[in-house]
This record gives C-alpha cells, structure tokens and sequence, in this order.
C-alpha cells in the first residue's frame, strides 16, 4: 500500500543518473522494428472500434438500470433507504468511471485515426476519426493539425505545441545568482487545499480551456490564440477547411445532444454523458500531461534538439493497468514507440518497445509509479525552465533541478532526422 505513495525504482534512478544525449541513431532505431509491423488491417481496427462502441452501449444501456435496481431493494426488499441511497450512487460512480475509461478509448482511436493507422485510406481514416471525436464533443481536424505540429518537434522549447515549460522571465523570477529560496516559495509554494483545486480545475476542464484559450501551448502564438478559428495562428491556410468541419461536427453533436437532453431530461443527461464526458477529458489530460512533463525528462532549445532525442524524451506509464492498454489503445503503455513510430498502429506498438527497450537499455524511459502519485509530483515539482540552456531540466518551488547534465552532454552533436509519418 505504500508504494502508492512512492517514486517508482525507474524513476529513482534516472533522477540518479546524470543526462547525456543518446549516441543511438535513428538508422539504429529503424533497424529493429520489423518491416511488418507497418502493415495496418481495416479489418483489425474495426474489431477493435466494435469493441469500444459496444462496450459503451452495454455501458449506456445498464446506466439506465441503476436507479430502478437501487428503488428495488427499498420497495420490493425492504431494505433501509440509505441502503438504496448507496446503491445507487455506487452505481453511478462505477458507471461514470468504466464509461469515462470506455469513451476515452474512443477519443484514443481518434487519435490513432489521426495517424493514419485505422486503414491505408486517408479519407476513412479521417472519417472514423471524425465521427468518433466529434461524439465526445473533440475538434477533429484542429486537434490533428496541432498534434502533428507537437510530434514534429516534441519537447522543443521554441517550436512544439503542448505543454511548453514556461522560464524564469516569465515569471518574473531574480536570476539565478540572486535569487532566494523565499523568492521561489512565494510564487510556487501553496496550501495543499490550493494545490488540490488547481489541480482538479485542469484535470477536469484542462482539455476545454486549453482547446479556447491555447492554454499551456507554444508562447509564441498571440493571445486569444483557439481551436475553433480557422484564420488561427495554429493552422496553416490548407487546413481552414477542416477546422470548419470540425465546428460543424461539433455543434450538429451539441445539437443531437440538446434535443436528447429534452427527451431524457437534464438529469439523466448529466449522469449518462456530462459527467463520463469530463472525466473522459481528465484521463487524457492526465495521460498527455505525464508523457511530456517529468522532474526527469529533458527539453532542448534548437542548437540540441533532433527529432530522435525529442521522441526519446517521454515516458512510458503503466496507467490503469490492463484497462488502460485496452481502451487507450497502448498510448500511455508504449508512448516512446508511438513518437519514434506514430505510423504503425496501436496494435502492434507492444512488440516495437520490446525491440526498444533492447536497443536503448537504460536510455528507455518507464515510469511505474502510481499514477496520480505521478501527477502530484509533476504538478507541484515541474514549476519552470531556465531561459538559458540547450538542454534543460524543470525546476522545483526551490529552484532546483532533480537531474543534472553529464560534463559531456553538450558535448553531442545533433543529428536531423525526419520524422516517419
């Protein structure tokens, strides 16, 4: 029970051991993953698709059942009322938790989709994409423009697209050289009650704020900066159309959703879908957030980042266990083979990240610490870069770095690759 509260053995010995740029090259890289793991099945992903839409329908259709089997043990069983009463929010809470897991598996097939890899066809892989975000209320086409933006230039300071660190300056810290401990706790240290709503405030509406607001996205993009303006700074003119599409699929989804609310009611829609909705966005928020923000992970400005090192800068998290790696579709599980690879699919990503593991050894990022220990930890530890340094650390509300550089890590040229697509 206590490991739950405890950093993982991997983690504690990346945190020990002092970083140096990989001499692996990106020829090395391709040279163990088997030519047929590229090959992608329609027929493969459709099973898996099926999987998901019918878990949420058998899902949807014992939503309904929870209240009256609840009423059923006071009025037919004569059991005490607060026995209903737990009943039924016991219900309810496991259904928002397993349907929230399920639709996340939707919102993850998307994204495979957005890859590429649900069929060889572009336009079917666009559509099921589509039809799948779209159901949980998810920009498609805006979201796939700058998700590709962010695995072509991944934990680049000056360039990717998500959870871009923000530096010293920015928070108008004193240098380095002058600065006190009471001026790092004054701007970072807080009540854990604080903690914990900011916390809550970005797993449950993080997705939401950052898809208006570019919250967390690159600096460079102007304020008032969204997901939803075609003319935006984050898409190029070739791609207005489809973010048109994706408001359109939006509000026909808003629509459909308004006119089923009149049907069932304002209750039952909140419980079957608002609530399975937000929650939804908490498990990618949590999942995205880990992948790229680590006390231990790297990030490089320019003159040091290449695509391998940026690629090879995530980390791989067991989250939920099997039920994670069945309806997210292996993009927590083998996240390091998916930015090295992101054009072969899900299904085969397991049998690539054992030839990586083999090939990197200790290079190869994991981390088996429980989950939301791991958020706590990146929440409250990842508070800002310096704005010198091609390769840098986050540091803490102490102003300090848990990893250091190895003498020689600057030492390493870069070598450019492009990314497979």
């Amino acid at each position: 029970m206590l490991s739950l509260f405890k950093d993982s053995p991997e983690y504690e010995a990346r945190k020990a051991r002092p970083f140096s740029p990989t001499k692996v090259t990106i020829s090395e890289v391709h040279a163990v993953v088997p030519k047929h793991l590229f090959q992608k099945s329609f027929f493969t992903a459709s099973l898996y698709i099926a999987r998901d839409v019918l878990s949420a329908v058998a899902l949807y259709k014992l939503g309904w059942q929870i209240e009256p089997l609840a009423a059923s043990l006071v009025t037919d069983y004569g059991a005490p009322a607060y026995v209903g009463a737990i009943a039924k929010w016991g219900g309810w809470s496991v259904y928002w938790v397993a349907q929230s897991v399920v639709l996340a598996g939707w919102w993850c097939m998307a994204h495979e989709a957005g890859h590429g890899n649900v069929s060889n066809k572009k336009w079917l892989n666009n559509l099921t994409g589509f039809l799948l975000h779209s159901f949980v209320l998810a920009p498609y086409f805006a979201w796939r423009s700058t998700h590709h933006s962010h695995h072509k230039a991944t934990v680049s300071i000056e360039r990717d697209e998500n959870y871009v660190p923000r530096t010293r300056s920015d928070f108008k810290l004193p240098s380095e050289s002058v600065a006190r401990a009471v001026d790092y706790h004054e701007l970072f240290e807080e009540t854990p009650i604080y903690t914990a709503a900011r916390m809550l405030l970005m797993q449950l509406l993080g997705w939401q704020i950052y898809l208006c607001l570019d919250t967390m996205g690159s600096p460079r993009h102007p304020k008032g900066t969204n997901h939803f303006n075609p003319s935006s700074s984050l898409f190029k003119p070739h791609e207005r159309n489809g973010i048109i599409a994706s408001n359109v699929g939006l509000t026909v989804m808003s629509c459909f959703l308004y006119m089923w609310t009149q049907t069932v009611g304002l209750s039952a829609f909140l419980k079957l879908y608002f609530v399975p909705y937000i929650l939804l966005n908490h498990w990618i928020v949590m999942l995205t957030y880990l992948h790229h923000s680590d006390p231990t992970i790297p990030m490089y400005r320019n003159r040091q980042w290449s695509y391998l090192r940026g690629a090879l800068s995530t980390v791989d998290r067991p989250l939920l266990g099997w039920a994670g790696r069945v309806y997210f579709h292996n993009v927590s599980h083998d996240h390091i083979a998916h930015h090295l690879f992101s054009n072969i699919a899900w299904y085969n990503q397991p049998y690539v990240t054992e030839e990586l593991k083999k090939l990197l050894g200790d290079e190869y990022n994991s981390d088996s610490t429980n989950t939301f220990r791991a958020l706590y930890r990146t929440f409250t530890q990842c508070c800002f870069v310096e704005d010198e340094g091609d390769i840098v650390f986050y540091k803490n509300q102490d102003g300090k770095a848990v990893r250091e550089l190895a003498p020689d890590a600057l030492d390493r040229p870069t070598v450019v690759a492009k990314k497979v697509d």
